[in-house]
């Protein structure tokens, strides 16, 4: 299937933090598309799972994005599937990932690379991932669909979620594009 169906997916949210955040480039605009992507996985029952590097250092998951505590991994290792708890919150029986997150020339890449290495289907949000520098996010992007990993947009998600304008979370759904 080409479309991402919400019954196998699963919404990794890569490293907003405390600290970081506010040094990625467009961070307003990142963070609002994360909380969209969010908002749409709760409408639809989609798993969210987010991660932070080095917490003591960079701080927790921003606060605007209410992430629940027991649905986060604390992480030093840049790739996120190398850590032993993220098969726990990433299980098997919902292969495909939609990430969002920074940096997405760091942590976003090797995350993507090994769950692409791990046999998921990977979508990267474009406009849910950032770095400090353009030229970065630009060339983790180029690199990631050479290698396998799908790009699209939050409103792309959302609405390969949805389906269609019969789904019974239509006017929730199209109120978060707003």
């Amino acid at each position: 299937m080409r479309t991402i169906d919400p019954a196998r997916t699963t919404l990794v949210v890569i490293d907003l933090q405390d600290r970081l955040v506010p040094a990625i480039e467009g961070h307003e605009r990142i963070v609002a598309n994360v909380r969209r992507l969010i908002e749409a996985a709760r409408l639809f029952g989609v798993p969210v799972v987010a991660t932070e590097q080095y917490p003591k250092g960079l701080g927790r998951t921003i606060e605007a994005l209410a992430v629940e505590r027991a649905d986060v991994l604390e992480k030093t290792e840049f790739d996120a599937s190398r850590n032993s708890g993220f098969g726990r919150l990433v299980p098997g029986e919902r292969p495909d990932l939609v990430v969002v997150g920074c940096e997405a020339h760091v942590c976003v890449l090797q995350t993507v690379f090994g769950c692409l290495d791990g046999k998921r289907k990977v979508h990267v949000v474009a406009d849910a991932i950032g770095s400090r520098a353009a030229d970065d996010k630009r060339v983790a992007i180029e690199r990631m669909l050479r290698h396998g990993a799908d790009v699209v947009t939050s409103e792309m998600v959302v609405f390969e979620w949805l389906g269609g304008k019969d789904h019974p979370k239509f006017k929730e759904a199209t109120a978060l594009i707003r």
